[in-house]
């Protein structure tokens, strides 16, 4: 993808991505994510600081703000993670804003070859890094992975990851795992399936795909049914997990992400 380093206009309308120490400016209303031209938004001089155009998206550009630190006095709303956006915003600006962090992920990793050891340079026709003493080029690391809902007649394969345990709060989720190297999406599903839950899953279907980017994953969503085999789980990567019924779900994941959307899309089918 070509790396639009386009300088606005302080008079170009524009959505703001404001970043610094993987914190988001966040404006206060309805779009949590700032709009209008610099003259009119009441930011301090954002001029000083890095900017980068990330996209598009309803016919303007998605500029990437990248702040040093967040010493700044911002009045026009406050900071939080990524996930905040989860459900406030349309996923292809989530998606937008996803990309953003990414790109400050790669250029914050990215500052050394990994090949001799000396600086990496910033490419200014595509987004990349180039080692000038060895020739080394590296791009944004994407991870694949996939997510999947598994079927047993009119239940769900809901689990605990330990990742996600916070007591009281406990979210039910599916399962997933990262595609290893000379490994099928559909072999991976099988394996992460087992390795995780032990059971067995056939009928695996190819759903949507999502990027993640927690910190560079690209989600491939699946749905299955249950094939046979009882649940033993991987106590290293779940605290529980169990068959549900839906109407008597645990707590779900929220809306805009893969894995509510497999989920409601095995409740579809238990209809």
């Amino acid at each position: 993808m070509q790396n639009e380093q386009i300088l606005l206009t302080r008079q170009q309308m524009a959505w703001w991505l404001v970043i610094g120490e993987d914190q988001l400016l966040v404006a206060q209303g309805e779009q949590p994510i700032p709009f209008g031209c610099l003259d009119e938004l009441p930011f301090p001089n954002l001029d000083a600081f890095e900017q980068l155009v990330v996209g598009e998206y309803e016919g303007y550009p998605v500029n990437l703000v990248v702040l040093p630190d967040l010493n700044l006095d911002m009045r026009f709303g406050e900071y939080q993670g990524l996930r905040y956006l989860l459900g406030k915003v349309s996923d292809e600006l989530f998606n937008l804003a996803g990309r953003a962090f990414q790109i400050i992920n790669f250029l914050n990793t990215h500052r050394f070859c990994g090949q001799c050891g000396q600086p990496m340079h910033r490419i200014d026709w595509e987004l990349a890094m180039k080692c000038y003493q060895c020739g080394h080029r590296c791009y944004p690391r994407v991870s694949p992975c996939i997510i999947v809902a598994i079927r047993r007649g009119k239940q769900v394969l809901l689990a605990n990851h330990v990742r996600h345990n916070r007591p009281g709060h406990e979210i039910y989720t599916t399962l997933a795992g990262f595609t290893e190297a000379g490994e099928t999406l559909e072999q991976c599903v099988e394996r992460e399936v087992f390795e995780e839950a032990g059971i067995r899953v056939k009928n695996i279907r190819y759903i949507k795909s999502q990027p993640w980017p927690f910190p560079h994953s690209l989600m491939m969503g699946f749905i299955a049914d249950y094939a046979g085999g009882e649940l033993n789980i991987d106590k290293n990567e779940l605290n529980d997990a169990g068959w549900f019924s839906f109407d008597d779900l645990p707590l779900l994941p929220p809306h805009g992400t893969i894995a509510r959307l497999l989920i409601e899309k095995v409740r579809q089918r238990c209809r």
